[in-house]
């Protein structure tokens, strides 16, 4: 019988993601272990490979829809001897069909009657609305509400990229939904683009953000961006921890880092300049190797609060951030107390390209027990972060600057970096965030400290 291809789970928190690409097409041959599309999470995109072998008899979900649940049919494989007409769509499951191939449906039921007017006083009540009409593509309401448009999201954005009105277009999905074919054609022929005129009020903004007073600005005024999902997580996330859950407070403290400098000048100088053996160290490299020993030289900051108990972790999972575009991710440096400079170097920089295109897996930047996030090349002298729940605690790392520092009673210049520690209150205290600092601080102050 037909096998449904389901929407897989790409992490275990993730409950529904965009099909960004379909590596295969209708009547293609796959084999267990084939790519066969992408899927778009919140800040990665993943790769799907078929687990059984078969036809592909037909797509369910098209390319660009979003918000698509989890184990939700997205296609079907056909066996040897099946074809298309042995796919019954009704039978895989609710949400099966949503933006199905675009292929135009049975005729739809009759738009239902309008109700009776009701009566006030013995007088039928004036009707504010009539029934809705259709048109190609849209449904007009006569109540002087702007009209809806019925379009699958990938027409949508396909009319979005290209300048479309989609009022203007003719739709041949099903009651009239305009699909990626009729956009097509649209571009085709030119019909359906929007044409500004001398007399014609200004456009609104395709997106009209509601968090703000609108008369404040005028729509020409602004160009306004639509969130994408790890822009909306990141909103989320942040807000609960800043605002709702964790009661923070940080805690600074100043690094001396002449001797780290130093010792990064003479690595460097030795290490092969070409071939699979080279490596140039950076001070976050010693940021990271000096967080991971001081959590484990002080276990309480290396912890999580859950309502039934603090978790004590036993290795240091340090998240990196990592600026991409449109939001921050962490990818994960695992175990790093276990790690010397040269694996954390490479593992952080081969993350770090992998996030910034979007190629990270889920069990690479979610988790972890501590979080890093350095600023100081951009010139960041001193902040403050939010911590990345469930972890207790994130440092801040500013730029290491030249300052005049007081030494044996006489002044001298040193190479300092101020570091901010923020802390999550229900499982890291003040004393155990300082004994965390001044633990950081003696590693990054004696490298030779982190062989020990």
């Amino acid at each position: 019988m037909p096998t449904p291809i389901l929407m897989p789970a790409l992490s275990p928190t993730m409950e529904e993601g965009t099909l960004a690409k379909w590596n295969v097409k209708e009547g293609d041959n796959v084999s267990s272990g084939d790519v066969i599309a992408e899927i778009e999470t919140d800040k990665a995109t993943m790769e799907v490979e078929a687990i059984d072998e078969g036809v592909v008899g037909k797509i369910l979900v098209q390319e660009g829809a979003e918000n698509v649940k989890v184990n939700v049919p997205i296609a079907v494989l056909l066996e040897d001897g099946e074809s298309a007409d042995d796919i019954d769509v009704g039978a895989l499951g609710a949400g099966a069909a949503t933006d199905a191939a675009e292929t135009p449906a049975k005729p739809a039921a009759k738009e239902p009657a309008p109700a009776a007017p009701a009566k006030t006083n013995g007088t039928a009540a004036p009707i504010e609305t009539a029934a809705p009409v259709k048109t190609a593509g849209t449904v007009v309401s006569t109540g002087g509400a702007p009209p809806r448009v019925l379009a699958s999201p990938l027409a949508k954005r396909l009319a979005e990229q290209n300048g479309l009105n989609l009022s203007a277009v003719a739709g041949s999905g099903p009651r009239g939904r305009i699909v990626k074919r009729d956009i097509e054609k649209a571009l085709k022929e030119g019909t359906g683009k929007s044409v500004g005129t001398t007399d014609a009020p200004a456009a609104a903004p395709a997106i009209a953000p509601a968090s703000f007073d609108a008369r404040l600005y005028p729509p020409e005024s602004y160009e306004a961006v639509k969130l994408d999902g790890m822009r909306k997580v990141i909103a989320r996330r942040l807000t609960q921890s800043f605002n709702q859950e964790v009661p923070h407070f940080p805690l600074n403290i100043d690094c001396e880092l002449d001797n780290l400098l130093a010792a990064r000048a003479r690595i460097n100088a030795t290490s092969p300049k070409e071939g699979d053996g080279a490596f140039k160290l950076s001070v976050n490299d010693f940021v990271i190797k000096a967080s991971a020993m001081a959590l484990k030289a002080v276990p309480g900051a290396n912890a999580t609060y859950t309502d039934e108990a603090i978790l004590l972790h036993r290795h240091a999972d340090i998240g990196v951030a990592v600026a991409i575009d449109g939001g921050l991710i962490t990818p994960i440096v695992w175990k790093a107390e276990e790690k010397g400079l040269k694996q954390i170097s490479a593992e952080v920089k081969d993350m770090a390209s992998r996030a910034k295109a979007r190629k990270l897996k889920p069990d690479e930047y979610q988790g972890g027990t501590f979080s890093v996030s350095n600023l100081g090349m951009f010139g960041i002298t001193s902040f403050a972060s939010i911590v990345n729940q469930p972890q207790g605690a994130i440092m801040s790392v500013g730029a290491g600057e030249q300052r005049v520092v007081v030494k044996d009673g006489k002044m001298e210049i040193a190479t300092m970096m101020t570091v901010t520690l923020t802390c999550d209150h229900r499982v890291v205290d003040g004393a155990v965030g300082a004994q965390f600092l001044g633990a950081f601080k003696s590693f990054i102050e004696e490298p030779a400290a982190m062989l020990l």
